[in-house]
């Protein structure tokens, strides 16, 4: 007997739920045929191609559950502000970066990791690129510096709120020059920044990604263009489109749900989330988009059509309004009507666990985002600044919800964080809030298997390696795994196999992240740098 379409990989270390001493893994078809030890593999397979693992790691292949293609492509084809720690650095940057006749985008600057948070005004952006049109936008992509040229070709944003006529722009006068931006774009523009995207998502063990677009995002022709340019040579693309009610335009472009990036407010760090008390460094409230009514017909057209609904949702004002948008949503539709849909909130950053318990009962999937805690959590970070210590402890609760029940789909939100999976997971493991974290096993869960629940996945094996699921798959240089003791001590891989659970790379702060050396999407080969042994 010959197994001629049977891909065995032998001598590795796979993460199954099948027991933590598994070396072996049998894919036929695109599907896991087969998990256990090498030598009972070779005997019931004994015609396979053979993958000599060398030792590396096999897990399943990650989710990334927020992802904005296009921006994250032009991010990391283009000029890159992340680093830079002041405004002088950042029009050096500008200007070295202009070409005539050209629109300059770049994105990433964080003022509140600046040496000097003082940002350039207008006139210093105009001297630096000329006539050129810049848009720089902040790292939470919810406000931008501009230069005057740029503003001209949006001249709407004048008269629009959040019209800053030195500083960054917010609100509608955001979104205006982000469409005369959009609109700069060429169609070639875009392909190449999309296939970056496509491209790195699977140099990261990504197979899946959950596209966030909208009218003020993106635009149908950008998600039409992803979904059009995705294929079985790429991760996938599940797409989401964030404008109210519109069931027919989620139709036609083929989206998974009007959900995503439709916005109840704004982001922290631009003072535009959606807060019950004010900012403790800046006056007012922030912004809220979105009030209950709105919020519910959305959730109730959404149910009625068989579609997810979603809104972006940061502050606990915001967090409010759309619960009370679920209230009364389930007066419409009813509980279990609601609940069947698994609608979506993104980012959820500032929920209690009275909330978290309600969105529960209402089957309500939390896309979030550990990184955004990495970055700006911590005592001295950007939440400690733009709230006070007392409130930004209380964000990012990943134990609380997960505790009353809420499903957590991890995501970049890229390009606000980088793709970098391994890190969100260990950001949610090492939390800057002690005891708001996830354990390592269940942060793992949440950024593959979780990922596919939240897209509407629901047969109980994609995002497992067990017989039965889609090979899904990444192939990691890992060589230095642990598994957990019942005292929570760590142990180095195959110590104590009686520990019955499947190893993890070290997460610790210190520790070297796995390298993804191949990315496997349903048996095929979307990324490759792994010379198997002979």
């Amino acid at each position: 007997m010959t197994d001629e379409n049977t891909t065995l990989l032998l001598g590795g270390r796979i993460y199954t739920p099948t027991g933590p001493d598994a070396t072996a893994m049998a894919v036929t078809g695109g599907t896991v045929v087969w998990v256990g030890q090498d030598a009972p593999a070779r005997a019931l397979h004994p015609g396979a191609e053979v993958v000599d693992l060398r030792g590396a790691f096999v897990a399943p292949a990650f989710v990334d559950a927020h992802v904005h293609a296009t921006a994250t492509g032009l991010h990391l084809t283009g000029l890159d502000l992340t680093g830079v720690r002041s405004g002088a650095e950042l029009l050096a940057r500008v200007r070295d970066a202009v070409v005539p006749g050209q629109i300059l985008l770049a994105h990433g600057w964080d003022e509140s990791t600046w040496t000097d948070p003082r940002l350039p005004g207008r006139a210093e952006l105009d001297a630096a690129a000329g006539r050129t049109p810049v848009y720089l936008s902040r790292v939470d992509v919810h406000s931008a510096l501009v230069s005057t040229a740029l503003v001209e070709l949006a001249p709407a944003a004048r008269d629009a709120e959040g019209w800053s006529p030195d500083g960054p722009l917010t609100r509608a006068a955001h979104h205006a020059v982000r469409g005369a931006v959009r609109a700069a774009i060429t169609p070639e523009q875009r392909d190449r920044a999309q296939r970056a995207f496509l491209a790195e998502a699977a140099r990261q063990g990504i197979v899946s990604v959950h596209e966030c677009a909208g009218p003020d995002i993106s635009g149908r022709d950008d998600l039409a263009a992803l979904l059009a340019l995705a294929g079985p040579d790429t991760p996938e693309v599940v797409g989401y489109w964030g404008e109210l009610g519109a069931v027919g335009a989620a139709r036609d472009l083929g989206a998974r749900g009007l959900a995503g990036d439709l916005f109840a407010d704004g982001a922290l760090g631009s003072h535009t989330a959606a807060l019950t008390a004010p900012y403790a460094e800046h006056p007012g409230t922030g912004s809220l988009y979105l009030d209950a009514h709105r919020i519910a017909e959305h959730l109730t057209a959404c149910t009625e059509a068989g579609l997810q609904a979603g809104f972006h949702v940061i502050g606990d004002a915001a967090a409010a309004e759309v619960i009370e948008g679920f209230r009364l949503a389930e007066k419409e539709v009813g509980q279990r009507a609601l609940a069947a849909r698994h609608h979506r909130l993104e980012h959820l950053e500032m929920v209690t666990a009275e909330q978290a318990k309600l969105l529960a009962g209402w089957g309500v999937v939390a896309s979030v985002q550990p990184l955004f805690d990495a970055l700006w959590g911590g005592p001295e970070g950007m939440y400690a600044e733009r709230l006070g210590a007392d409130r930004a402890v209380r964000l990012n609760p990943f134990s609380t919800l997960a505790a009353e029940g809420v499903l957590l789909a991890f995501g970049s939100d890229a390009p606000v964080t980088p793709l970098d999976p391994w890190a969100s997971v260990r950001a949610a493991a090492y939390h800057r809030t002690p005891g708001a974290g996830l354990s390592p096993r269940a942060a793992f869960t949440a950024h593959t298997r979780a990922g596919h629940r939240a897209a509407g996945v629901n047969d109980g094996v994609t995002g497992s390696l067990v017989p039965g699921a889609p090979a899904h798959y990444a192939i990691w240089d890992a060589t230095d795994l642990v598994v957990a003791t019942p005292d929570s001590r760590v142990q180095r891989w195959s110590t104590d196999p009686r520990a019955g659970v499947p190893p993890l790379p070290r997460l610790e702060p210190d520790a070297t992240l796995p390298r993804c050396l191949r990315t496997v999407r349903a048996g095929k080969v979307v990324y490759d740098d792994f010379t198997p042994g002979t």
